[in-house]
């Protein structure tokens, strides 16, 4: 560091001083990068001893940098629930503070250097870690704290968990999705404890109530793969699906292979990096109930034997859709009913194949007869 720029420095903090008060911060921030320093404080205090100024009350901050153990222990109270190692701190400062450090840099020609809110919130990282021993990162931190100094708060928001699992639901009756909260129509709100939901009686409500309880979350977006109707079962291995956990306390927990929520089954629980993007084919093995407009005659219900092999193309609203059929096997249970057991690529809707609604092949052109599926069961869902 060279004489000539320390002279610079005092001469300039001279300058600026008898015009304003500023803190050590304040003061130290306008030459630190110059100087190559990092303590912002260590070089205001000895300039200001250099000088033999006393400040009184910074012109910039109002002296807001004695408030940050105040601030420290309202981030500490916050977090205190929440499993993280590492974490990042946001601010909101007043304007008009933005506003006194502008227009002192601007009139003293200061380039280069740290912003008021930028000097907080450094600050405010470092006595947080060296309080909590976890450590700040800019990408992807477990836990985000936003302090707002003008109305003294401090929010926290923790980053998503990702899960992977199956269900089995061996009871008919029960819904696959939840109705959201009538108030906030499943944003969040106080009556539903912001979780988007008020009732647990359907698959995503119990499994939600689940991710509630256990981690601690405040919602749960379940992404399915593929769908049931509230009479069908689903069985074998289960329905995959993924879920993201919004705003978790927990992140780190060990979870049982089964768990067994009464009215379904989760198994092979576990945590994952990410949700898989973009759609993610698989295979339904299904037992489909059909009843018939018209009495079945054996020439007619043999022509299913056709559909094997074949490809189901669903249209809708300029969408098209093409799945496979692999296999397919039938029994006539009365003159008027019949059930078929195959397998097929997930995607189609299964009563607009019955019915034939929009699908081609379909069962009631293909038997000619008009049919109508009354109930339907997953037996096996395999993903690729």
């Amino acid at each position: 560091m060279s004489d000539k720029k320390i002279t610079s420095v005092i001469l300039l903090s001279k300058k600026i001083l008898s015009e304003y008060d500023l803190c050590d911060y304040c003061l130290g921030r306008m030459f630190a990068k110059k100087l190559n320093l990092k303590s912002y404080s260590w070089l205001g205090k000895k300039i200001h001893k250099k000088l033999r100024i006393q400040n009184k009350k910074c012109h910039i901050c109002k002296n807001i940098f004695e408030k940050l153990p105040f601030y420290i222990e309202k981030m500490s109270d916050v977090s205190s629930e929440y499993q993280y190692r590492s974490f990042l701190i946001g601010t909101k400062i007043k304007p008009s503070f933005l506003d006194r450090d502008d227009q002192i840099r601007s009139q003293f020609k200061l380039k280069g250097i740290d912003g008021i809110k930028t000097n907080i919130t450094k600050e405010l990282t470092k006595l947080f870690s060296r309080k909590t021993k976890r450590a700040p990162s800019i990408r992807e931190p477990d836990i985000t704290l936003t302090i707002d100094f003008k109305s003294e708060s401090c929010e926290i928001n923790s980053k998503s968990v990702y899960l992977s699992g199956r269900y089995t639901k061996t009871i008919r009756g029960i819904s696959q999705k939840q109705k959201p909260c009538s108030n906030c129509l499943g944003k969040g709100c106080v009556t539903c404890g912001k979780h988007g939901m008020t009732e647990f009686d359907s698959v995503e409500g119990l499994m939600s109530k689940y991710f509630f309880d256990k981690f601690g979350a405040l919602q749960a977006k379940i992404t399915w793969i593929g769908g049931e109707d509230s009479s069908s079962l689903v069985m074998g291995k289960g329905r995959p699906f993924f879920a993201r956990l919004v705003n978790p306390k927990k992140r780190k927990l060990v979870l049982p292979k089964t768990i067994n929520l009464d009215k379904i089954k989760i198994y092979a629980l576990k945590q994952i990096p990410k949700i898989p993007f973009g759609p993610i084919p698989f295979q339904s093995s299904v037992k489909l109930d059909i009843e018939t407009e018209h009495p079945i005659t054996h020439d007619s219900i043999v022509k299913l034997d056709d559909l094997v092999g074949t490809i189901a193309i669903y249209e809708k609203s300029g969408k098209r859709s093409e799945k496979k059929i692999y296999s397919v096997k039938y029994t006539v249970t009365s003159p008027n009913s019949f059930i078929v057991e195959m397998r097929i690529d997930g995607g189609i809707p299964l009563k607009h194949f019955v019915n034939g609604e929009n699908v081609f092949p379909n069962v009631s052109d293909l038997i000619s007869n008009k049919c109508m599926l009354t109930q339907f069961d997953f037996e096996q869902i395999q993903t690729h």
